[in-house]
């Protein structure tokens, strides 16, 4: 654990990790704590980077991204420069979700969204046919979301 995060800022970081938008009253009686004090955390939380972003999760079926892809990615050639043009390509789409860089067989794991197979297909088209670099690409299909989260267990 980094030297430091005390049991109090654990407690905060936990509580947001479950609902970000807690107020600072909320905040400030779960830790025993003035507003002023959680403030002053908080900011510097944020400021040493252990907060890298504040997002509400949306429930895709509420919207026209219903379906789920895994896809695993192997590179002809590995080499740094190769390397970061696919992260930039992977991170300038917006239906990648998620992006690793990984050992074993693959390069990259990508978690994707897509409307329907046809808007998946398209994906396939922008992100590995036109581009040269991609030696080939496996996609599972989530047939269900059974957890989604990027919570850390602290």
């Amino acid at each position: 654990m980094n030297q430091n995060i005390d049991e109090t800022d654990l407690t905060i970081l936990r509580t947001l990790q479950e609902d970000c938008r807690v107020g600072l009253e909320q905040l400030a009686h779960v830790c025993s704590l003035s507003i002023p004090s959680v403030q002053r955390r908080l900011k510097r939380l944020r400021d040493g980077k252990h907060i890298k972003k504040e997002i509400a999760v949306l429930d895709p079926t509420g919207f026209d991204y219903k379906m789920t892809f895994i896809v695993s990615v192997e590179l002809d050639r590995e080499s740094l420069q190769q390397l970061d043009l696919f992260r930039k390509r992977a991170k300038a789409e917006p239906q990648v979700q998620q992006c690793y860089y990984v050992t074993g067989e693959a390069d990259f794991i990508l978690i994707c969204t897509a409307k329907d197979m046809q808007d998946f297909e398209m994906l396939t088209q922008r992100l590995f046919f036109e581009n040269s670099n991609v030696r080939r690409f496996r996609t599972s299909v989530a047939m269900d979301r059974t957890k989604i989260g990027l919570s850390l267990p602290i």
